[in-house]
């Protein structure tokens, strides 16, 4: 642990869980956010990444590092990724376009990760030919983050199409009763194919958290 006084910072978690610390972004000063970021990049070899990152924030942070990288849809900065081969191959499914901020969050957070990612955007199940346009996408991947809105039904399809295990996102987008993503969460949840994951409402970094540990363990069960 690094005591910066206003932070403890987890230097050993990648060792301790298989998925490194993150700085998450709001409610933290520039000078916290890059002190944080100088201690992982120091004392640690782990991949960096700042979440829900505004571009003031990369300013701060992007002379730390010369891999530094800021994706403003997915609110990221990628300050070190992973070092050597990839882990396996992640499929990220998002079922529209409005889906596309949470499902790159997922997406570049599993590349930093280690994760090879496939992408295949605005496959929702409206125009369920879109979907089964990428049903190679989906066999070759070892498993699958899926975003969606609205119903929601995306994951549930998806999961009845493929052995491998589904992370299911539910979004805010679309149009909603209640809080916004509540009719996502709970469809997703009430999923009618087996084998499906369910994680907070436009959380693809903790979809991606939980896809690289999936990797890892199918990684180390062929060894």
């Amino acid at each position: 642990m690094a005591d910066l006084g206003f932070a403890r910072v987890d230097l050993t978690r990648e060792e301790r869980t298989g998925f490194p610390e993150a700085i998450f972004c709001p409610g933290k000063t520039p000078r916290e956010i890059r002190e944080i970021a100088r201690a992982l990049l120091e004392r640690t070899s782990s991949p960096v990444i700042l979440t829900r990152a505004g571009s003031r924030v990369f300013k701060e942070v992007r002379h730390l590092s010369p891999e530094a990288s800021y994706h403003p849809r997915a609110r990221l900065a990628v300050l070190r990724r992973h070092q050597g081969p990839p882990l396996g191959t992640l499929g990220v499914l998002a079922a529209g376009t409005s889906d596309l901020p949470v499902a790159e969050e997922a997406a570049i957070t599993a590349e930093a990760c280690g994760a090879q990612v496939l992408r295949a955007y605005d496959v929702g199940v409206a125009g369920l030919h879109r979907l089964l346009a990428e049903a190679d996408l989906i066999a070759r991947a070892d498993a699958l983050v899926v975003v969606a809105g609205a119903d929601a039904a995306l994951a549930s399809v998806v999961a009845g199409l493929t052995p491998r295990p589904v992370v299911a996102v539910p979004t805010s987008a679309g149009v909603s009763p209640g809080l916004p993503g509540l009719a996502p969460l709970l469809s997703m949840i009430a999923a009618c194919s087996p084998g499906v994951a369910v994680v907070g409402v436009d959380n693809g970094f903790g979809a991606a958290a939980f896809a690289i540990r999936l990797l890892k363990a199918r990684g180390e069960g062929t060894d």
